[in-house]
């Protein structure tokens, strides 16, 4: 058993401020542990009580026999320092404090919770909370907690393959409640409140090691630990996050164009479906999710067949295929000439399959479909969706469906859209076949969707090379920037600094007679609004265009026109760092970048693949394939690109925000036209 297991496999538990009064805090935990049949050790803490409701109670928890697994701190928060002395004193290895006043209320209580916290960990206790209604392990009926759940005159009670962690207690279990309505088995529920020391994602974490789990569910706050994430996704069980807070600006946004558009909340979703885990937006959603994950039929693709015994059903089931990213399959050939035998005439046999409501006169037409479906080599999940069936024509179809998904071992999800009093063992047996079963199509699909997203493979990262090109410095120019940019093979246009007027009529010379001037000036990111830039320029022009750019204050760049014809795209792609580390933002570029706002993100290192994935996610991937008569560009070459960008800055400090806009991608080739170093709004804020 290690330290954070404790929470579901402790057998002696000791309650500090144990209490029997009535109502009291300290009195709910022994009530669960008595009622629910706890197993282990009950320890009850309260130097004023020899004996609390018939159990032995001790003045410390220094008194109690030992070992003690768990300790479940209830006192007041001035109290607790003394509690947490007396468990370090008493070899406990974890300790769920549930007393409030600490970083929750201020300044005041931060302090004292980072003192508790640093106590511990000197001591070898590792404290879940402060500030949380604590744990409960459906198996060994470990209730440490105060929820008002379990007090309740009915709770199912029955052990789940599901775990739920949150750093809310109060939206934790009531999601569990929500869970328990819905028909759903929690086997662990965990709160971990203020996270001053164990988060929410170790516990996830370790969950994840739990044979007996198939489902992972957390409700996040903080923002995650990238290793801790990694670490998690790595443990092949599925895991869904609510992860609050998406309408904020986020804490670390960059103060060049790349910063700007890569909000946290992007970057986090970036991360996590990298990672293969899902992120969900409300409770009903993480319920939905959840119902899928507790089955272990996964998916090998991404395809999609809908049956159904509605028309509408089919139609809403279809368009939500494509909203959720997944594919409507076009089924064999042989698949259709099957199904022309089955289906009536007036049904349809393209995808969605639509066997009609005969099926209420020929139970034997759900069976029939289904069998053609599941042999379907270009079918990986099944939706089966009815209106408004009751009593035994949902026993038919449950029992059709339960014997399909027996058969092939494909994924079957379930839309079934009528009241329960129209079925009301419905539930509870498509519960019990193993079939997720939703309201609507729509939350069906959204579910099949997760279900593919947990499932999919996906190619790791390869391990971060030693790096070949050092760091810029904090004030490193255009030139410096390409310079580095060169030695890594990365293409960025010929040019140079030319010295003065006479200077630049050669410098233009010496790129082909027809150039680019640049006004290179420390902290002037958005040099064509500045008027830094002038295009086009000749051997004519270039003493009247270098003296006024030089005028604003630094150095003059001249490089060679690249595109004259204009047949190439510009990208933005860039690099900062964030609290999940560096993040690389590639997309539509130009000007117009915060317009168009068309970008992806990827956490680096990037995998095999992923930049060429990036760019074929925009919303603009067809202009790079030459849309509206364009001439297509070298999408593997601005892939190349990102995956050299990645490599370049992997040894870089953290703090920066490299800015390359505009990325020029030809018809052949890729060039970085403009690089710009800026650093993150909180490293300037320390300076």
């Amino acid at each position: 058993m290690s330290d954070i297991s404790a929470l579901w496999e402790a057998e002696s538990i000791a309650v500090i401020g144990a209490s029997e009064r009535p109502g009291a805090l300290g009195r709910k935990p022994l009530d669960y542990l008595l009622r629910y049949g706890y197993k282990g050790r009950i320890l009850p803490v309260n130097p004023r009580s020899p004996e609390i409701l018939g159990v032995p109670a001790y003045p410390s928890v220094k008194d109690a026999p030992g070992p003690v697994d768990l300790a479940l701190i209830m006192v007041s928060a001035e109290r607790v320092a003394g509690a947490v002395d007396d468990c370090v004193a008493a070899g406990v290895k974890l300790a769920v404090i549930a007393s409030s006043g600490f970083a929750e209320t201020g300044e005041e209580g931060a302090r004292l919770q980072d003192e508790i916290v640093a106590k511990a960990r000197a001591g070898g206790l590792r404290i879940i909370g402060p500030n949380c209604i604590g744990a409960v392990g459906y198996e060994n009926r470990v209730l440490a907690t105060f929820s008002p759940l379990f007090g309740a005159e009915s709770v199912p009670f029955e052990p789940g393959t599901l775990a739920f962690v949150s750093q809310s207690g109060a939206l934790g279990f009531g999601a569990a409640s929500l869970a328990l309505e819905r028909g759903l088995r929690p086997g662990w529920v965990v709160s971990t409140g203020n996270d001053a020391d164990v988060t929410a994602l170790e516990v996830l974490r370790e969950l994840a090691a739990v044979p007996e789990v198939t489902g992972l569910l957390g409700y996040l706050e903080d923002t995650p630990d990238i290793g801790t994430l990694r670490e998690l996704a790595g443990s092949g069980k599925p895991v869904a996050l609510l992860k609050s807070g998406r309408t904020e600006a986020g804490g670390r946004a960059a103060a060049s164009h790349t910063g700007a558009l890569a909000t946290d909340d992007r970057v986090l979703d970036a991360a996590l479906r990298g990672l293969g885990i899902v992120r969900v937006d409300d409770i009903d959603e993480l319920l939905d999710v959840a119902r899928v994950f507790e089955s272990d039929r996964r998916p090998t693709g991404n395809r999609v067949a809908v049956v159904t015994t509605s028309g509408g059903s089919g139609i809403l089931a279809a368009d939500a295929v494509e909203a959720h990213g997944l594919e409507l399959s076009a089924l064999e050939p042989r698949s259709k000439e099957a199904l022309a035998e089955i289906v009536p005439a007036f049904g349809a046999i393209d995808n969605p399959v639509d066997i009609t409501a005969t099926v209420l006169s020929d139970p034997s037409l759900f069976d029939r479909s289904l069998d053609v479906l599941i042999a379907d080599d270009t079918v990986d999940i099944i939706v089966a969706a009815f209106c408004v069936m009751a009593g035994p024509d949902v026993e038919k179809a449950v029992n059709a469906l339960s014997r399909a998904a027996e058969k092939g071992g494909k994924p079957i999800l379930v839309a079934r859209t009528g009241a329960d009093f129209l079925a009301p063992d419905a539930p509870r047996d498509l519960r019990e076949a193993g079939l997720p079963e939703y309201p609507t199509p729509a939350r069906a699909l959204r579910a099949a969707a997760a279900l593919w997203e947990v499932s999919r493979p996906r190619t790791l990262p390869d391990a971060p090379r030693p790096g070949t090109v050092p760091g810029p410095g904090a004030e490193a120019t255009e030139p410096e920037l390409k310079r580095l940019l060169a030695e890594a093979g990365i293409t960025v246009p010929k040019g140079r600094i030319a010295e003065d007027a006479e200077d630049a009529v050669r410098a233009v010379a010496e790129v082909g007679g027809t150039a680019v001037l640049k006004a290179v000036v420390p902290g002037l990111l958005h040099k064509t609004e500045a008027g830094g830039v002038e295009i086009g320029v000749t051997a004519a022009t270039a003493p009247e265009v270098h003296a006024r750019l030089a005028a604003l204050g630094g150095e003059v760049l001249v490089e060679e026109l690249i595109d004259q014809d204009g047949e190439g795209v510009e990208l933005i792609v860039g690099v900062h760092t964030t609290d999940l580390g560096p993040v690389l933002t590639a997309g539509l570029g130009g000007i117009f970048t915060e317009v168009l706002d068309d970008v992806g993100h990827r956490l680096l290192p990037l995998a095999p693949g992923e930049g060429a994935a990036l760019l074929s996610g925009l919303r603009g991937a067809r202009i790079l394939g030459g849309a509206r008569g364009r001439a297509a560009v070298d999408v593997e070459a601005a892939a190349d690109l990102l995956h050299k960008v990645g490599e370049l800055v992997q040894d870089w400090p953290a703090g920066f925000a490299l800015d390359l806009n505009p990325v020029r991608v030809l018809p052949r080739g890729a060039v970085v036209l403009d690089a710009a170093l800026g650093h993150t709004v909180s490293e300037e804020a320390g300076r």
